[in-house]
């Protein structure tokens, strides 16, 4: 019997919505479009709209929506958008039987399951343990991160927050860079590095460090764009030094990660950024901050790391999850 289900990845700068046909463990896309989040006053705008394009008029058994914010209790205040989600009024307002929010990085790790190797551009193979846990990383708009763990026969993805944990400096660069964002934001979590945001402050950091007169507008929204554009013509720029010190963080950090969580059965490496830097995160830059812990390289070493080159890995999963729904 064919379900219908309707999924949702929802970020600070887009959402994507889908509607799916599901057969048994198969997924059929009917309609997939994207939205500009700041564009809608909420998430029940955008699915209103979405609904009405697809002129669909049959029972949708289940929704699964994927947020960047805390779940709590079927309600979540979206991080990065003046956004309030709530489960239940979503099901009323729009007659699904059922539906779920969950973190969109838990999204992401259920995602998982159902990429293909061409999904991923392997930074170092290592040595996968069968069901060891698994950990994912992702820049974008925010930081995102998530671990998952093997029970019943299938991965179980656990939300996280852990891009606000505090920003740790490796070396004295670092260093002053975390001192310049404490002046500006006080706390200075991971996130305020690892991520569009974050990348452009490195930017104006060097720019100020070093001397140079910033030739990039900062404010504008393409910006986090022009600067890795930007770093790979031209490897003597601020904007290099930039992602050179973006990749550095982002190393030490999925480092750290897979000692915390013991992801003994891999690091993926997800979220916006990630594809449009992958040559640069594969020129060995980003696996030696990695592998820098000491006397623990040589079990770092072990772990293998992936860059997801799917875009679309979150709503992957959401759409899976709105599928066990039903």
């Amino acid at each position: 019997m064919t379900r219908y289900v309707l999924a949702g990845d929802i970020g600070g700068t887009k959402t994507l919505l889908q509607l799916a046909a599901a057969e048994s463990d198969a997924i059929d896309v009917v309609l997939q479009k994207s939205y500009a989040s700041t564009g809608h006053e909420d998430l029940s705008a955008i699915v209103d709209t979405f609904l009405r394009d697809a002129h669909f008029d049959k029972q949708i058994a289940a929704a699964c929506f994927a947020v960047a914010g805390p779940v709590i209790d079927g309600r979540a205040r979206l991080t990065n958008l003046p956004w309030h989600v709530d489960a239940n009024e979503i099901a009323s307002r729009f007659a699904i039987a059922r539906v779920e929010l969950i973190n969109d990085f838990a999204a992401v790790g259920l995602g998982l399951a159902r990429l293909s190797r061409d999904d991923l551009l392997t930074l170092q193979e290592g040595r996968p343990q069968r069901h060891g846990v698994r950990a994912a990383i992702g820049a974008g708009t925010g930081l995102g991160v998530t671990f998952l763990t093997w029970s019943s026969g299938r991965y179980i993805a656990h939300a996280s927050e852990g891009g606000h944990a505090d920003f740790a400096p490796a070396n004295d660069l670092q260093q002053r860079l975390l001192q310049h964002l404490r002046q500006r934001h006080g706390h200075v979590s991971c996130e305020r590095v690892l991520s569009g945001p974050g990348l452009i402050a490195a930017y104006e950091f060097l720019c100020v460090h070093d001397g140079y007169v910033c030739d990039i507008d900062v404010h504008s929204e393409h910006a986090a764009a022009q600067i890795a554009a930007r770093a790979g013509s031209d490897a003597e720029s601020p904007a290099a030094r930039a992602l050179d010190l973006f990749v550095d963080v982002y190393g030490a950090y999925a480092g750290s990660l897979a000692l915390t969580m013991l992801a003994s059965g891999g690091i993926y490496i997800a979220g916006g950024i990630a594809p449009k830097i992958s040559a640069r995160l594969g020129d060995g830059r980003f696996l030696k901050a990695f592998l820098d812990k000491g006397r623990y390289a040589e079990l770092l070493s072990k772990v293998p790391i992936h860059v997801v080159m799917n875009a679309e890995v979150g709503l992957i999963g959401a759409a899976a999850e709105a599928v066990a729904l039903t």
